[in-house]
């Protein structure tokens, strides 16, 4: 389903492409996407194998460099987000270690987001000095701290929004100008949006990120991961990278994510609804010292997220008054809603990400960030709206009691 015929009939909405984009049949013409089980491929003749190893003739050629199911997930979201080429691999922190890693060499730089999810942070801050990279952390809303930081030049530029796990926000288009300006690629890690609700390629962004674990799958299945950006680099930089290192999705696990994308915008928008509810609901509450949901008018960073987002989300960040010992109690008194550190799922989860998400980083990262003790990490699923309001009323009464 390409979006390039002239037929105009053949140049679908988002809707359409999540269900039917690059899709390719067999001779035996199924209905749904076929999976594809195989390590290697054989070959009519050794001149067909040298043609095809050499990239003269195409083909397939081998399960690490890819595979049919696979290059139909890569097909379907490159056509969602508009992007030139995209690339699927075994999970989300394997895409962001290619991404972060195949451009670099010794000398360069890296900013970063100091609001990121744990373990991204811990590659920039710990991994990347160790090839003699420079790294960097700026406040995501301090446009000044921007500005200083990127007027030097830099390679990379590495922003999440809303970020993991207080849902902050940054100025996409703002950053984006900065970087190309101070000579760096930006790099947009979009997987709490989701390719539903934020477009990071109309905002400037000049690579795209997904952990496909996510709201991708949303039924907590398979891990998987996205990388989205220029055809040229992605063919240059990163196709090497993944061949020699071997980050490759399994077949299985990119045809499990191809029908989870059939699904993806009816559950974002539903999942969206309910946890507008919900914050609302929760932010009355006596045993909430803070709230923050992107689409509430209360969020610090409103403004942006209004901007860039077509809805608050689903995810939810709530700081307990009691601190930890409260915030344990919460968690501990759900019934519907499940402790876990996964989001984007159709259950609803909550997890307490100091000692989960991002317990690898020292207490001052984590005040770099504002996250204390005190903050659970909401992610609403599908369940009956007025189930899940019963079930986290009664867990914040239970959060009160010392």
């Amino acid at each position: 389903m390409s979006s390039g015929s002239s037929d105009p009939r053949k140049t679908y909405r988002r809707a359409t492409n999540l269900v039917h984009g690059g899709t390719e049949r067999t001779d035996w013409q199924e209905t749904s996407e076929a999976l594809i089980l195989t390590s290697g491929y054989v070959y009519d003749s050794a001149e067909q194998a040298q043609a095809r190893m050499a990239g003269e003739e195409p083909g397939y050629v081998y399960g690490r460099y890819n595979n049919p199911t696979v290059a139909m997930l890569e097909e379907r979201l490159r056509l969602l987000e508009g992007a030139e080429a995209c690339r699927a691999m075994a999970s989300g922190m394997g895409a962001m270690n290619a991404i972060l890693t195949a451009p670099i060499q010794q000398g360069d730089r890296v900013v970063g987001a100091s609001a990121l999810f744990g373990s991204c942070r811990w590659l920039i801050a710990n991994q990347l000095p160790k090839y003699g990279v420079e790294t960097e952390f700026v406040d995501g809303m301090d446009m000044e701290a921007w500005e200083k930081a990127l007027s030097k030049p830099t390679k990379l530029v590495l922003v999440e929004s809303p970020a993991n796990p207080m849902l902050d926000a940054v100025d996409i288009k703002a950053v984006a100008d900065l970087a190309h300006k101070a000579g760096a690629q930006l790099i947009v890690d979009n997987v709490f949006a989701s390719p539903v609700l934020q477009s990071p390629f109309e905002l400037g962004a000049d690579w795209v990120f997904y952990s496909a674990t996510k709201h991708m799958d949303g039924g907590g299945r398979v891990l998987g991961g996205m990388i989205l950006g220029p055809k040229k680099d992605m063919e240059e930089i990163i196709d090497p990278f993944i061949r020699h290192s071997g980050p490759c999705i399994s077949p299985f696990n990119a045809w499990v994510i191809l029908k989870g994308l059939e699904t993806l915008e009816i559950r974002v928008e539903r999942q969206s609804e309910t946890a507008a509810r919900l914050a609302d609901a929760m932010a009355e509450h006596s045993a909430v010292r803070a709230l923050r949901y992107p689409g509430r008018k209360d969020h610090p960073h409103y403004e942006v997220h209004a901007k860039q987002m077509r809805s608050g989300g689903t995810l939810i960040a709530l700081s307990l008054a009691g601190g930890k010992d409260a915030a344990f109690r919460f968690l501990n008194a759900l019934s519907l809603v499940q402790i876990s550190n996964n989001l984007g799922d159709v259950k609803s989860l909550a997890c307490h990400p100091a000692t989960t998400t991002h317990r690898a980083l020292s207490p001052e990262e984590r005040a770099s960030m504002g996250l204390d003790e005190s903050w659970v990490r909401f992610s609403v699923g599908l369940e009956d709206a007025d189930d899940l309001m019963e079930d986290v009323l009664y867990a914040l009464d239970e959060a009160n009691k010392a």
